[in-house]
């Protein structure tokens, strides 16, 4: 009986790691088949190229705001600082900045951010909710302001400086675009995997947003890593920034409100939990891909822009119930009845009656009749559970009503007096 108690929790931890695993890659396969079919010339080269091309800066920030997530935390600024870092690096371009140290500047001003987010959040104790809300607004403002409230315009491809562009989309000779930009999002993807599965910087991530509390009183320094992450965040919006800058060649002031919640939406669809603790940088690649795809796909069924949030809206809420559902099963206890152990039992002896017969003997009237057993005892043992459960159940509502009445026998003495 243990054998099978064990077995039956082999089976849930497989089904639960199937959800968590396999979930998001499904529907990516599924997404990019769906709008091959009923898309207009979906399955085309140029059409992946701009499936990738259009996963980079979303993808750099969602990799940032992946780890404050998973810390317990969340960053609403995380796009916009994107932007103000895009065109103050721009408009240090245009008063003769060099390309390389413009394009640096752009880290630099998102690292810097990162850093004001991590101190307000980590010393002050502020509500990263509220901290991150204000600096969206500072972002915006510090933008307009840095820019003098006009557009910043990166260099062309073939011009002085527009070597950048290469870095993300390479042209060959014949015009046939290639997605160079996929080699630096995977080679950041890698780094920020090892940071969070091999460092002491991810393990402790994981253990503040499963229980800060219990992090703290382990001995762990929980505002010097909880700043950290909001750096980390701060710099992948700078990452995101040359990449957008490089996609887009012109970035306009105040802009980027909506991006994080794209990139929150990529964390949350590849398998981080809001709740903090729990999540990959690979599920939330997926999670942009499957965001990517979308985009892309929807107007090549001849449908508009919003619908895409629409659909996206309709997905992250899927995502947040599936990741509610986890939660659920990973905190309840589940015991196991008579009936489940008898039917894992049966079932372990249909498979080595199995195996028998399967090495020549003849066994098969011997499993047609354990299965028979099987469905007969387990269908009427599980028939005496839900009884004996209704009647416990009805037993206790009839007490909660004894008890409630009682209690108001009691209030009316009082009130009379």
């Amino acid at each position: 009986m243990a054998n099978s108690s064990i077995d039956s929790a082999a089976s849930r931890r497989l089904i639960e790691n199937v959800l968590k695993w396999a979930l998001a890659p499904a529907a990516l396969v599924i997404l990019y088949v769906f709008f091959g079919i009923f898309g207009r010339n979906y399955f085309s080269y140029p059409t992946l190229v701009n499936i990738i091309d259009s996963a980079f800066y979303i993808g750099f920030i969602s990799m940032g705001v992946t780890f404050v997530i998973i810390s317990g935390g969340i960053d609403l600024s995380i796009g916009t600082v994107m932007m103000a870092a895009a065109i103050t690096g721009g408009t240090a371009l245009k008063h003769g900045f060099p390309m390389v140290p413009s394009l640096l500047l752009i880290i630099v001003v998102g690292t810097l951010f990162g850093l004001l987010n991590g101190l307000m959040v980590s010393r002050l104790k502020m509500p990263p909710f509220i901290v991150t809300l204000g600096t969206m607004m500072i972002s915006m403002g510090f933008g307009s302001i840095i820019s003098n409230v006009s557009s910043a315009t990166f260099p062309i491809r073939n011009s002085p400086g527009g070597w950048f562009k290469s870095l993300f989309l390479y042209l060959t000779p014949d015009g046939v675009g290639i997605p160079t930009g996929a080699l630096l999002l995977g080679l950041v993807a890698v780094i920020c995997h090892v940071m969070l599965s091999n460092t002491k910087l991810g393990r402790y991530t994981y253990a503040i947003g499963s229980n800060m509390e219990a992090a703290r009183l382990s001995g762990v320094d929980v505002k010097k890593w909880q700043m950290l992450v909001y750096v980390i965040a701060g710099a992948t919006a700078g990452i995101g920034g040359i990449s957008y800058a490089a996609i887009y060649t012109t970035v306009l002031p105040a802009q980027g409100q909506g991006f994080e919640l794209y990139a929150i939406a990529a964390a949350v669809i590849g398998g981080t939990s809001l709740s903090g603790g729990v999540g990959t940088i690979w599920g939330t690649i997926i999670g942009v891909f499957i965001m990517s795809v979308l985009a892309t796909g929807l107007p090549a069924m001849n449908l508009e822009a919003h619908y895409q949030t629409l659909f996206t809206g309709l997905i992250v809420i899927g995502a947040v119930l599936l990741d509610m559902y986890r939660n659920r099963k990973a905190a309840e206890v589940k015991i196991d009845t008579p009936a489940d152990l008898y039917k894992a039992a049966m079932l372990k002896k249909i498979a080595g009656l199995r195996a028998e017969a399967a090495a020549g003997k003849q066994v098969d009237k011997e499993i047609a009749s354990t299965q028979a057993e099987l469905s007969q005892t387990f269908t009427r043992m599980k028939k005496e559970e839900r009884t004996e459960l209704a009647r416990i159940r009805a037993e206790e509502r009839k007490a909660d009503r004894e008890f409630a009445e009682m209690l108001r026998h009691k209030e009316l003495p009082r009130q009379k007096e």
